[in-house]
């Protein structure tokens, strides 16, 4: 096989040009003017453009591209900026916005794409074998590509770097307004970089670098410092840890994720296979949470630090406690990588894979198929342990409790239900659009009466011991917020919402047909009538156009409409008019249809 060459396209940015026989790939694209050198190149024909990142110095001319043939790939997290601009363009925030990422230099029309990059795996692009690293930093979505040339580590890493122990930009770093969590997360990446021991670092702007160790050190040390410098915390940033030893030891065959949003654990066989208990944000440096898709990234990389530090030799499932993104998110990414199976409680497991179904918050934007359902009541032998999923509605009502035996101890993963407060109280922590219900915590204070665990994993405020005080406060506390609710509330119902429209996030063609189901809940004490109809726009056609259905008392049913759509594209919203027996709720609940 043929050797492959390198050569530097000097453009709006560096293209870098790998070349084998009479065919090139080029990592990042410019304005497009490599198109215009074949002949002084030795090339016949650009096969595949890789994408570092999505600003449009680096990408403007990727149109050219396509339209001569050329297989475009960009980062994963970011192929809705290339596939959608309108889109992008269309809800960016212009007025009032705190949002400091530079997402106006996205580009402006979509790109035909062939497809997204594989992250943290080896793939061959115009017959090149390429290993795609994240490395967020200059952009939260950006990735660095690494190449064996003759023997030679090359790593082409965007704008993660400059020569010269410097950085292409310190404004796209800022990502959210008087933070450095972009800048945290380039000292994560260098680190993460450096790892891989590139012997030559090739990046979007500036020559290459032929010493990255030192280019490395002198960038870490000079940004660390300017960090420093508008921190206010007095504990400077453990980025070396967080990459080196990202675990802590809670117990011999438990461990605490020290640098996740939502805190993971592992729980070790005695045989070396790990079983992760939730897996969100790994290294979370503190970006905004809530973003979209391409504002929000899993990472994988405090897998390799527990596959190399701790025994063990593969990760073989992660259990879920709930469906929130901090929970969720690198998930299928941990399939992709590891092969690891997604275990999930049998109330959760529903939204994981179909979430565009439900109207609540935190849902992840894509589904997780779940490779096994655990049951409540049904104990799940994993090695020489035994877990069981106790439901815990509260927090959300889409939670469940694991439970699992290790080192003598007992142990419970709450997820979110409750947080610990300086002082040690267990403090509810109930969202309303989550679904909470008035006696959720009563529930959970009597679930961990009967558990009586010696250790509660939490999912924002790590390991705790409860004490036999502590658990007394909480079922006090639980108490009384029942009681609250009902002398506050007309109706003794805390989430008020008493119609649902499934699925919430629909799509369907032009003039085509979908079926809309309504869901009823009585907030009354006696059976009694629902009556609902549903308006949509102009030109659609509805059928029939009232249902009717019989609700026990605080009982639910379902009626179920079918809607042919009009001709015009976009998403509207189909509401529907809800009456229960006396209570007139109007519009009480929509669904999100996307026509085209």
């Amino acid at each position: 096989m043929a050797p492959i060459e390198l050569t530097c396209v000097r453009d709006t940015c560096n293209v870098w040009v790998l070349r084998r026989g009479r065919d090139a790939v080029c990592v990042d694209f410019g304005s497009g003017a490599v198109l215009d050198r074949f002949d002084e190149l030795g090339i016949d024909r650009v096969t595949d453009v890789l994408v570092t990142h999505f600003h449009r110095d680096g990408v403007q001319g990727l149109a050219r591209a396509t339209a001569a043939g050329v297989r475009v790939w960009v980062p994963p997290v970011e192929a809705e900026l290339f596939t959608d601009a309108a889109g992008h363009w269309a809800c960016l925030q212009a007025a009032n916005s705190y949002d400091l990422r530079q997402e106006t230099l996205a580009p402006f029309v979509d790109v035909e794409i062939a497809g997204t990059v594989d992250e943290y795996r080896t793939r061959a692009y115009g017959g090149i074998d390429v290993y795609t690293q994240p490395t967020p930093g200059h952009t939260m979505g950006s990735v660095t590509y690494l190449v064996d040339l003759d023997g030679r580590r090359a790593a082409f890493s965007g704008d993660l770097l400059h020569a010269g122990g410097r950085l292409w930009s310190l404004a796209a770093t800022q990502w959210s307004y008087s933070g450095v969590d972009g800048q945290a997360a380039t000292l994560l990446s260098l680190r993460i970089l450096a790892g891989h021991r590139p012997d030559t670092v090739y990046p979007a702007h500036g020559p290459a670098i032929d010493d990255p160790d030192a280019g490395i050190a002198e960038t870490e040390r000079r940004l660390a410092e300017l960090m420093e410098l508008r921190r206010s915390e007095e504990m400077p940033f453990a980025y070396a840890r967080w990459v080196e030893a990202p675990w802590r030891l809670l117990l011999p065959h438990l461990l605490l994720n020290t640098t996740s949003m939502a805190t993971s654990y592992a729980l070790l066989s005695g045989d070396g296979a790990a079983l992760l208990v939730d897996w969100g944000y790994d290294q979370w440096t503190g970006w905004p949470y809530g973003g979209r898709r391409h504002q929000t990234r899993p990472l994988l990389e405090s897998i390799g630090p527990l596959l190399r530090d701790h025994g063990v030799d593969r990760v073989e499932a992660v259990v879920t406690t709930h469906y929130h993104d901090d929970h969720v998110a690198g998930a299928n990414l941990l399939r992709d990588v590891y092969g690891a199976e997604v275990w999930s409680p049998e109330n959760v497991a529903p939204i994981l894979e179909s979430p565009e179904r439900y109207d609540i918050p935190c849902l992840w934007f894509d589904p997780v198929p779940v490779d096994r359902v655990l049951r409540f009541g049904e104990p799940v032998r994993w090695h020489e342990h035994e877990l069981q999923v106790h439901p815990l509605p509260g927090h959300t009502r889409y939670a469940a409790a694991i439970a699992f035996e290790t080192d003598g101890r007992r142990v419970l993963a709450t997820g979110d239900q409750q947080s610990f407060s300086a002082s040690g109280r267990m403090v509810a922590n109930y969202q309303y659009r989550n679904r909470f219900a008035i006696d959720d915590y009563v529930a959970s204070a009597s679930l961990y009466e009967r558990l009586r665990p010696d250790l509660i994993l939490t999912g924002h405020s790590g390991a705790h011991e409860p004490a036999e005080p502590q658990l007394e406060r909480f079922a006090a506390d639980a108490r009384r917020i029942s009681e609250l609710h009902r002398e506050l509330l007309p109706l003794p119902d805390a989430e008020g919402v008493f119609a649902r429209v499934a699925p919430y996030r629909a799509r369907v063609a032009p003039g085509g047909t979908l079926e809309l189901e309504v869901e009823l809940r009585s907030p009354l004490g006696a059976t009694t009538q629902a009556s609902v109809s549903l308006a949509a726009p102009d030109g659609w056609a509805v059928e029939p156009a009232r249902a009717t259905a019989e609700l026990e008392p605080h009982g639910e049913a379902t009626v179920v409409f079918r809607v042919t759509a009009g001709r015009e594209h976009g998403r509207v919203p189909v509401a529907a008019d809800v009456t229960i027996g006396e209570l007139v709720l109007g519009l009480h609940a929509e669904a999100l249809v996307t026509v085209g």
